[in-house]
């Protein structure tokens, strides 16, 4: 049984994050997600920070490290991963705008098709002095992003329009299932042998990367952020896109780093990343809410 479920282990993860974003689908409307086309401030300036304003912070990041190349790769790689299932379901939990939050999934997740083989060229060649031919493969790509988010989210919403009674009352059980579901498959990930697809991991090796992994995590909601707050957006888009750029896709950043470059140095950040920071964003993101929400209400203006 043990090695059916480790034989499957990607196919087991894609299940589960497609049943995540159904279930966040159950909590939308059609309506949410025009709205998001007929003023796509929002999105734009989310687009801009995961795809652009990431990677740079990422490069910077490095420079404060000693790092052996590989595992600073290994950092640009999960800056160019934003987003993700993961993100979206933090963005549920913390009451953000969950149709933008998956409208960036969809959208960045098209776009890293061509951000990817620049910026992790780039790092290739500036810490390996040579580089890569890194290639997505874009119809399977756009397949997995349609299975994993769009399709899903679609059957979410047409059970809300149909169902609302249904919708209604899953809600408070999803909101703690999601969560554990989410917890498993990372377990399953860490746990599983290394040829079936594990990636084993020393704890003085999570011991030195967890201190650059977390502050990579935090420069992202920091930085997302204070580009919501310099594009003026609404509270609960600011909140939005603090998460969408603080908490990334490890999923696809697995896929590059081990399918791709077979690099098993470059998974490890990219694992430790996977292993804090859904829950580090969750806190992060969480307080950054709570304190501005104070300050709001003391300064409606803002």
């Amino acid at each position: 049984m043990l090695d059916i479920l480790f034989s499957n282990i990607d196919l087991l993860i894609d299940l589960v994050l497609a049943f995540i974003t159904m279930s966040l689908g159950l909590n939308l409307t059609k309506d949410d997600f025009k709205q998001l086309f007929i003023m796509p401030k929002s999105l734009t300036v989310g687009l801009f920070a995961q795809m652009v304003l990431l990677p740079l912070a990422a490069f910077i990041l490095m420079k404060f490290t000693d790092f052996s190349p590989a595992i600073k790769v290994g950092f640009i790689i999960i800056s160019v991963c934003p987003g993700g299932v993961t993100s979206n379901l933090v963005s549920y939990l913390l009451k953000g705008n969950v149709a933008l939050s998956i409208s960036l999934t969809v959208m960045n997740g098209i776009l890293c098709m061509f951000t990817i083989p620049i910026f992790v060229n780039m790092g290739i060649g500036y810490y390996f002095h040579h580089t890569e031919a890194i290639e997505l493969p874009v119809w399977h790509t756009i397949q997995h992003i349609a299975l994993v988010t769009v399709f899903p989210a679609t059957i979410g919403v047409l059970i809300r329009n149909k169902f609302s009674d249904l919708a209604n009352k899953l809600q408070p059980i999803l909101k703690y299932l999601l969560p554990a579901l989410l917890l498993i498959i990372f377990m399953v990930k860490i746990f599983v042998p290394e040829d079936k697809g594990g990636i084993a991991l020393s704890s003085a090796e999570i011991y030195a990367l967890s201190f650059w992994v977390l502050l990579q995590n935090l420069s992202g909601i920091i930085l997302g952020y204070l580009t919501g707050y310099f594009f003026r957006l609404n509270f609960q888009n600011k909140i939005t896109i603090i998460i969408e750029v603080g908490l990334h896709n490890t999923a696809l950043a697995l896929l590059i780093a081990g399918n791709l470059l077979r690099n098993a140095e470059m998974q490890k950040p990219i694992m430790v990343y996977a292993m804090f920071t859904f829950f580090s964003t969750l806190l992060f993101a969480w307080l950054i809410k709570t304190i501005a929400l104070k300050f709001i209400e003391k300064n409606p203006s803002i």
